[in-house]
């Protein structure tokens, strides 16, 4: 019997929750339960570059092409919807909190004068450049081959910590400096210039200016990517958090996309709120922050839970199914899936049990290739979840 669920638990994959809606949807609901609470908000929206972004989902027979999000608003309705989304940001971010902006050359000029009557031109911080190596060459103009990122905080009492994100200087020499080793064995550098000596030493910090040349664009074959278009790599992400925030603090990605926030907030030990409206969106986050956190690279981590919300998915589903039993362990196969009236490959599977309109997920697999068995809990009525290639999903009961 099928099930309609609302909240999805898994008690590992946090600390976070994943909201499927529109950022300004979603703005009511956070301010409720986190005005003035948020630490640093980074939002990387449409561009406005009246494009559709899509995204391929499997392969051969069973691929499919799904619209991500549209964007192609014009330019006085977007920077309507913008101004809407910055004035509840600033609400959601406590004093020392602080916000990026991620656009390029279209609409970066005119969302500065959105933050400078939100935020305060005395707020401003930075106008970060993200220039980067990829993609095509232009002939026309020169080729466009960075991003702004536009930086912001609430107050002055904002929290900022260069020296974390500082890189060790090296044993590289410069501008012909004399290279020496001192009493206590550390090597340094050293150069004369109109009466002062300056001295480096190979381990003091280097700190990166407002231009960021040092992060490469996501290449085709780059492990991190998930498929989306407009994904940012996580060594982004991870300097903007580990700058303008603490372990333990909450960030807040409105445009959750690939899940790269989610990602990096997880791997430095903060909190995250993750929204998006795309069913691509919230499948590729599950699928991510569960990897993430099964890692047995990430040795310092502590298991927290992932909360994911979304409206009940009424979506014609069927499935064809096996329950099989070996001694006190029960388990089910799921043989097959059809999405209104058509046959999926499943990207995402689980099982679990429901408590109101919380499916409790106890049992997972993220890539699934049918048939697929999985354990059922002993203690509950046993629920299936099953995802389809487009995001769309289903709850079933296994008596």
């Amino acid at each position: 019997m099928r099930v309609y669920c609302t909240e999805e638990l898994h008690a590992s994959g946090g600390d976070g929750t994943f909201f499927l809606a529109k950022a300004e949807d979603a703005l009511d609901s956070l301010l409720a339960k986190y005005e003035n609470s948020v630490r640093l908000i980074y939002l990387d929206p449409p561009f406005r570059t009246g494009e559709s972004f899509k995204m391929k989902i499997g392969k051969g027979k069973n691929a499919q092409t799904v619209v991500l999000y549209e964007d192609k608003l014009d330019e006085a309705s977007y920077l309507a919807w913008l101004e809407r989304i910055l004035e509840g940001c600033h609400k959601l971010l406590d004093p020392r909190g602080s916000i990026y902006l991620h656009l390029d050359y279209r609409m970066s000029h005119k969302a500065r004068m959105l933050l400078d009557r939100i935020f305060g031109e005395s707020n401003f911080m930075n106008e970060i450049i993200w220039a980067y190596r990829s993609g095509g060459r232009a002939t026309r103009c020169y080729p466009r081959k960075h991003d702004t990122i536009l930086f912001y905080r609430k107050s002055k009492k904002v929290l900022f910590n260069i020296k974390a994100v500082g890189t060790p200087r090296g044993p590289e020499r410069r501008n012909h400096m004399k290279r020496f080793i001192d009493e206590d064995g550390r090597i340094g550098f050293s150069i004369r210039s109109n009466g002062k000596t300056y001295t480096y030493y190979e381990d003091s910090l280097i700190y990166p200016s407002d231009v960021w040349s040092d992060i490469e664009h996501l290449q085709q074959k780059d492990r991190e990517r998930t498929g989306f278009l407009t994904q940012k790599p996580e060594a982004l992400l991870k300097r903007i958090i580990a700058a303008s925030s603490e372990p333990g603090d909450l960030v807040l990605d409105l445009f959750s996309g690939s899940g790269t926030t989610a990602a990096a907030a997880t791997r430095l030990n903060r909190r995250f709120l993750a929204v998006d409206q795309s069913p691509v969106a919230c499948a590729l986050l599950r699928r991510r922050q569960l990897t993430i956190t099964s890692e047995p690279t990430l040795t310092e981590y502590t298991a927290h839970p992932l909360l994911i919300r979304y409206p009940a998915d009424q979506t014609p589903c069927r499935i064809t199914t096996a329950l099989a039993a070996k001694g006190e362990s029960r388990s089910v196969q799921l043989k097959k899936a059809v999405f209104s009236g058509k046959e999926s490959a499943p990207i995402y599977a689980a099982t679990g049990y429901v408590d109101g309109a919380c499916f409790h997920a106890l049992h997972t697999n993220c890539a699934p290739k049918l048939p697929v068995s999985l354990p059922l809990p002993k203690d509950h009525v046993p629920v299936l979840h099953v995802v389809g290639p487009s995001g769309e999903q289903a709850f079933f009961t296994l008596e």
